[in-house]
């Protein structure tokens, strides 16, 4: 299929992350071998720079962990201060990935796997708004997230909730089996959150028809999914299976049962349970409507949604064929820009324009608090809202103006029309290149294109 001079646009910037200047050109040629070629098995692209590993990262937490629990009552000042600086070094670390990741976002030339490596990131949450939670939540991206984009979902959902970010995040680190040998001895009990999150947000939704009881019963299977302790003589790495934690028994959960011994014994019962929930065909009909619905529309075309299972379900999973269907399906892109950008990628998606990556991370962080998108926090296991509604609000809109008036300030671009062309190419409308055109200054100016309804959806 020939590609129109409108489809270079659409590929940019919804598939991508807006475009860079003379990206739209670049693309032109052929704009769906343009994302066609960022589908590869090693998954999305990693943000340049050094970074602890989620091991180096758990002995960092440890030690941090073991400095509460000791003390020094002989010098609290002391103890209270290496407590600070042990934490410190962890959301310092934090704090430069995510400014990587955003600089990474502003000048890659893959927008479209780092859309896609960002959709799942979100899809299956982890938050920085508990400490624990936090200290991973860059190396869950990193290492469970990005490597596995692209490859089965059912190996993507695995990595991500046996990640020490998730374990703690949904508390999965302190679940206990009531009849399991600590749950006898120590009165400790179960704790249903992951659980809960795997079946209503991660596989088949709350309305793939599982019970209360299905939920209990996989919080009983995953008993045992846990993290090294400060007091652990040697760690096995960030994930440890403890057995005597572990609720012993089969487990039941949607009609199919798991028995307690062989290999669906111990930590492989929770395993096997949740990648039959990943393979579940309400998982694919569920995550195949929000993938339409995050790259196209809040209400996506029924065909789309009906291509992406298709596709899904035929490969058993392999999100390297679900994406390759987004990017082939003609819904992709015919459908009229409605999609609202969030605040990180209307900053993102500025950077790009001006050619230009996030320098510091104070006035990065600063810009995306005020937006309500503080980095690495979503609110809740929900993720981050992906709807027009949630970001276009007359507050939010507010907040957008003025911190597109600090950028148009400081941004250094020549010919502001000229931006605006390479920004949007095709997308351009004759109202807001007349605007842009007409305005009285070169920062009015920018200000106009970067609040222009055409930058501002995609």
């Amino acid at each position: 299929m020939a590609a129109s001079s409108t489809d270079a646009a659409v590929a940019v910037t919804r598939l991508g992350l807006g475009a860079r200047p003379g990206e739209i050109a670049q693309v032109a040629a052929d704009p769906r071998g343009w994302a066609l070629a960022q589908i590869r098995p090693q998954g999305a692209p990693q943000p340049t720079g050094t970074f602890q590993t989620t091991d180096q990262r758990m002995t960092a937490f440890l030690a941090y962990q073991a400095q509460n629990r000791q003390g020094d009552r002989s010098d609290p000042e002391a103890t209270r201060a290496a407590r600070q600086a042990a934490r410190r070094a962890i959301t310092d670390d934090t704090s430069q990935a995510f400014l990587a990741r955003a600089r990474h976002g502003a000048t890659t030339d893959q927008g479209f796997a780092e859309r896609w490596a960002l959709f799942w990131a979100n899809a299956l949450t982890v938050s920085a708004v508990k400490f624990d939670s936090g200290a991973f939540v860059d190396s869950y991206e990193r290492e469970a997230i990005r490597p596995n984009v692209f490859g089965r979902f059912q190996d993507l959902v695995v990595a991500a909730e046996q990640h020490p970010a998730m374990l703690l995040y949904l508390d999965q680190a302190r679940s206990t089996g009531p009849g399991s040998q600590a749950g006898a001895r120590r009165k400790v009990g179960l704790n249903e959150n992951l659980a809960r999150e795997m079946l209503e947000l991660h596989t088949v939704g709350a309305d793939a028809g599982y019970t209360q009881a299905d939920v209990t019963e996989l919080a009983r299977a995953l008993t045992g999914w846990s993290i090294p302790r400060p007091q652990d003589a040697q760690s096995q790495g960030a994930f440890v299976f403890r057995a005597n934690v572990h609720e012993p028994g089969p487990r039941t959960v949607m009609g199919r049962t798991y028995p307690a011994t062989g290999r669906a014994a111990g930590k492989d019962q929770g395993e096997a349970i949740l990648r039959d929930l990943a393979r579940h065909p309400a998982t694919a009909r569920r995550l195949s409507h929000r993938i339409a619905a995050h790259f196209v529309a809040d209400a996506p075309p029924p065909s789309l949604v009906a291509r992406l299972e298709t596709a899904w379900t035929r490969s058993d999973g392999d999100l390297g064929q679900v994406a390759r269907a987004l990017v082939e399906a003609p819904e992709t892109w015919a459908a009229p820009p409605s999609k609202i950008k969030t605040p990180y990628e209307f900053v993102v998606s500025t950077h790009r324009a001006l050619g230009v990556p996030p320098e510091r991370l104070a006035p990065l962080r600063e810009t995306l608090v005020a937006m309500g998108q503080p980095p690495f926090a979503p609110p809740s296991p929900e993720g981050w809202p992906d709807t027009a509604a949630d970001w276009a609000g007359p507050d939010a809109l507010v907040k957008r103006l003025n911190w597109a008036r600090s950028a148009a300030v400081t941004g250094r671009t020549g010919d502001i029309v000229a931006t605006a062309n390479d920004t949007l190419g095709d997308r351009l409308s004759e109202r807001t290149r007349l605007a842009v055109a007409r305005a009285e200054s070169r920062a009015e100016a920018l200000t106009l294109l970067l609040m222009s309804p055409e930058f501002q959806r995609r």
